[in-house]
């Protein structure tokens, strides 16, 4: 999983530059803090994650009272004294953890309390249910996988100015959970029908992204320099003079 350090502007055009300062000074203090007591969270690049949180909450019956361990973004952090409330994001959904000192020891808690939204952990602790009926992780054990040296967007409005959402895809995929559900089910329909033209004897080939043509539709395309070849070059608008090109070759059927 990867942290968030990369250029936020949507969030950071909601401070003034005096504020955005003093919020990275502070998250880059925390992360030297913990590099001079020998917990880099930036040298560890394993964790043995046995679930998602959504696999727990489905087969919650079956994992009652047993130790899972999961990792994924902390979204939010209640701290209330001895024991605390968080949230954790993964790939395919989101759960509650519960850390309370008792269980992890002092020195972990305090560790905890000083981590920050956005930040990367991997836990492993018992399942159970809150007395509102929330399944839960009870932690046993906490590790920062990574540390969020940016701050996300505030959730209650989230990113939603249309050219930040395409420039900054990756917060995107973070705080709307619906994106990231367009981009599982259009890998999974590309999938399925490609299976289907498999199937039916057709081959994927690839094709030039560089042509030395402008071919394809009636869009101006971009020009660019071949310095090595000398040659003007242009990026391809269709790949269908390609795609023909094979079956004068003799491929009969082929696909992109």
């Amino acid at each position: 999983m990867e942290n968030n350090n990369t250029h936020n502007p949507e969030i950071e055009q909601e401070m003034t530059q005096e504020e955005l300062s003093e919020l990275l000074q502070i998250r880059r203090d925390k992360l030297k803090a913990l590099q001079d007591a020998g917990k880099d969270p930036f040298e560890i690049v394993k964790f043995d994650q046995q679930y998602y949180t959504t696999d727990i909450i489905s087969n919650y019956d079956e994992l009652e009272d047993k130790t899972v361990s999961i990792a994924g973004r902390m979204m939010s952090k209640r701290i209330m004294g001895k024991a605390s409330f968080a949230n954790l994001l993964d790939y395919k959904g989101n759960i509650q953890i519960y850390v309370r000192r008792d269980d992890i020891g002092e020195e972990a808690y305090a560790d905890f309390k000083t981590m920050d939204i956005g930040d990367i952990l991997g836990i492993t602790g018992k399942v159970f249910k809150t007395r509102t009926g929330e399944i839960s992780i009870h932690c046993e054990s906490l590790t920062l996988l990574s540390k969020s040296l940016r701050p996300l967007p505030e959730k209650f409005h989230g990113l939603k100015d249309p050219e930040l959402r395409y420039r900054q895809r990756f917060v995107d995929l973070i705080v709307n959970p619906s994106v990231r559900e367009t981009f599982v089910k259009r890998s999974r329909i590309v999938a399925e029908i490609r299976n289907i033209l498999n199937a039916k004897g057709f081959i994927e080939v690839e094709t030039p992204v560089l042509n030395t043509s402008a071919s394809g539709a009636s869009a101006r395309p971009f020009i660019t320099h071949h310095n090595t070849l000398n040659l003007d070059m242009y990026m391809r608008i269709a790949t269908e003079i390609h795609l023909k090109e094979c079956i004068v070759g003799g491929l009969e059927r082929v696909m992109r």
